[in-house]
């Protein structure tokens, strides 16, 4: 039992007669101030950019699963002629490989053409013809690599930069660093859409605050019906009576923070205003039949709101407009064990209309010179067969991106004569999460967050701007 101190006990009536008596109190200031900054948009930690500002938003288009580079970005015609023979041994002794471990090698060439598109004549394959129609204007690096082989660790190294749980998705960084230029939408949302076949779950921690405050996380619509849950007011609850019950709750959520330093009650404070706004904003966010109609036939939407990854592309241009500030688009459908002729057929043609079209989109609204655009899965897949399909590789995969920055119509890196590994101006996801964070005006050694005792960043202890892909 704790001694009764009088003094304090005073001292304490004292405070909470205060908070009480003062009108709405300092619990009304904090709402004021709240109100105040969410007029102007929502600030960032950081008081000013480290660099000059290419980028104002990202848009990663994800897809979830591992594409293969070999059926995408990266022609490899000794491989296609090596097709159905014994793998050479010198690629692959001592290396990690996952299911592929200790089994029989051989080459499995790519089933499908590619061709030089454009005035920059990159080389894209056949299955992307509406990304080849956009070829100037993408910058493709075919010589990434990661660290991790299983799926869920990937997508968390590729989001987070580390395969520990608790670390910060990029979307977060970017609105803790940044804020963003909506106060009535989430300043980091996800979307998901899947395809007929390869379908890897994607977990809700890719797209964590982790070690910081939660009202950094990525909010998550769904892309059928409702996009947000309990969106509507219950019935018989009109709009100014749930604005009377929202500012009640602030007012002692506001009474609480000025009692304890918790950055989770600032959190509650923050959705609680965002939540009631976007009772309003989110309905008119998603009609996407306001959009013409030439519009629809452009990105290849066929019922607006089916919860495909067109209309999702679409909707993530209206994000963009409205200020949101990270976009995240995951598409399951490139796990390809088995199948994958028919698999990679199938997602190539969900993705490409669409991913094209929302490039043109932007650059016909003048969006794309100050939107980066993020396009690549969580690894790539090896050019040696595993049945009728690929294993996971992590020593080479490739990734494009376009506006924000960027050099337009531009390859960077090669892989060996195989397509096996990343040989010519590698660049890690470390490399790849510095450069974009460049591109958006930050110095990725700069955005930090004491944790433990140490300064915690996106790229951990590494990270090296890739110089030559900055227009």
């Amino acid at each position: 039992m704790f001694p009764f101190d009088p003094t304090a006990h005073a001292l304490s009536v004292n405070r909470r007669a205060f908070l009480s008596q003062s009108a709405y109190g300092l619990g009304g200031m904090a709402l004021a101030g709240l109100v105040s900054q969410a007029q102007a948009g929502v600030a960032g930690a950081m008081l000013k950019p480290h660099l000059p500002v290419k980028a104002r938003r990202v848009i990663f288009l994800c897809m979830a699963g591992g594409p293969s580079h070999l059926e995408t970005f990266d022609w490899k015609p000794q491989l296609k002629a090596l097709d159905g023979q014994a793998f050479p041994e010198s690629f692959t002794k001592g290396q990690q490989l996952a299911q592929l471990q200790g089994a029989e090698l051989k080459a499995r060439g790519a089933f499908c053409e590619f061709k030089r598109w454009g005035q920059s004549g990159q080389e894209i394959s056949e299955l992307f013809p509406n990304l080849g129609g956009v070829a100037d204007d993408l910058c493709i690096i075919r010589s990434m690599q990661t660290e991790q082989i299983n799926h869920d660790t990937a997508h968390a190294f590729m989001n987070t930069g580390s395969i520990i749980k608790g670390r910060p998705s990029m979307g977060s960084w970017l609105l803790y660093g940044l804020g963003c230029d909506t106060s009535d939408l989430p300043g980091f949302v996800v979307l998901t859409s899947a395809g007929k076949t390869g379908q890897q779950p994607v977990s809700a921690r890719q797209w964590s605050a982790g070690i910081l405050p939660s009202k950094y996380q990525g909010i998550q619509f769904q892309a059928k019906g409702q996009p947000v849950h309990y969106l509507g007011s219950p019935d018989g609850v009109c709009q100014s009576t749930q604005r009377q019950v929202v500012e009640e709750i602030q007012r002692l959520n506001g009474m609480l923070a000025e009692e304890k330093l918790d950055p989770e009650i600032q959190t509650r404070i923050a959705q609680y205003e965002m939540a009631f706004k976007m009772q309003a904003s989110v309905p008119e966010l998603t009609d996407l039949k306001s959009e013409p109609q030439h519009i629809l036939d452009l990105y290849g939407v066929k019922e607006p709101g089916d919860g495909s990854f067109a209309s999702n592309c679409l909707l993530a241009r209206r994000m963009a407009e409205r200020g949101v500030r990270m976009i995240q688009l995951y598409h399951r459908a490139w796990d390809h064990h088995g199948g994958i002729v028919d698999g990679m057929k199938a997602a190539a043609q969900d993705v490409d209309q669409a991913s094209a079209a929302l490039i043109k989109d932007l650059k016909q609204r003048g969006m794309l010179d100050d939107t980066l655009i993020l396009w690549g899965g969580e690894f790539g897949r090896t050019p040696m067969g595993q049945g009728t399909g690929r294993d996971h590789h992590i020593l080479a995969f490739n990734v494009f991106m376009a506006g924000g920055g960027v050099k337009p119509g531009f390859s960077y890196g090669a892989t060996d004569e195989l397509g096996y590994r990343a040989v010519e101006d590698v660049v890690h996801v470390h490399d790849l999460h510095a450069t974009m964070l460049h591109l958006l005006g930050i110095d990725h050694k700069r955005l930090t967050v004491k944790f433990q005792g140490l300064d915690v960043r996106l790229t951990g202890i590494a990270g090296n701007l890739v110089k030559k892909v900055i227009a």
